[in-house]
């Protein structure tokens, strides 16, 4: 007898109520991440500013700018969140069909901050993005709360660096 295929952690993962994407729009900075990936333990040491922008296609795909030094380079990374099946869902399509990513969006206070979910195959991280770099203390506990909801503890939480930032990249640092 076959087992059912596991649950879906983000089956369980309420998507923001009332979500408007066009308040989504603008700059964000990457404040913090939880996630287990064996890359980001291993070099959180060097975890470097990351800068966001968020701009909406024809009204509902996110379309995401995301900027970041890597070897003292600034590049661009260009990505869309399709919309998914609920409203806050979306899907981030790769080459293959098991790069997909789902992405809900769990809290949003868009003047303040963003906390989405990606998930990947089994493995499931937490950001939270500020609409500046520094957030509160409040703002900080609630994205713990998220994390630890998923499974994620503060030993695999990782905060950003809040200086140092990208503002653009050439044409030769820009991946689609």
């Amino acid at each position: 007898r076959r087992l059912p295929p596991p649950q879906s952690v983000l089956e369980k993962v309420m998507a923001q109520e009332g979500l408007s994407l066009p308040q989504l729009s603008g700059t964000w900075f990457l404040v913090g991440m939880a996630s287990r990936c064996s890359y980001l333990a291993e070099n959180s040491h060097r975890l470097e500013a990351t800068k966001v922008t968020m701009t909406i296609l024809d009204g509902q795909i996110l379309a995401i700018s995301t900027f970041r030094k890597l070897d003292r380079m600034c590049w661009e990374i260009r990505q869309h969140y399709l919309p998914a099946q609920a409203p806050g869902c979306f899907q981030l399509k790769g080459h293959r069909k098991s790069s997909k990513v789902d992405v809900v969006v769990g809290e949003a206070h868009p003047s303040s901050f963003v906390i989405l979910y990606y998930q990947k195959g089994h493995s499931i991280s937490v950001k939270l993005y500020g609409r500046t770099s520094l957030v509160s203390d409040t703002v900080v506990d609630k994205f713990e709360q998220h994390a630890k909801a998923v499974g994620l503890s503060e030993d695999v939480t990782y905060y950003f660096p809040t200086y140092g930032f990208c503002d653009s990249a050439d044409e030769f640092h820009i991946l689609d």
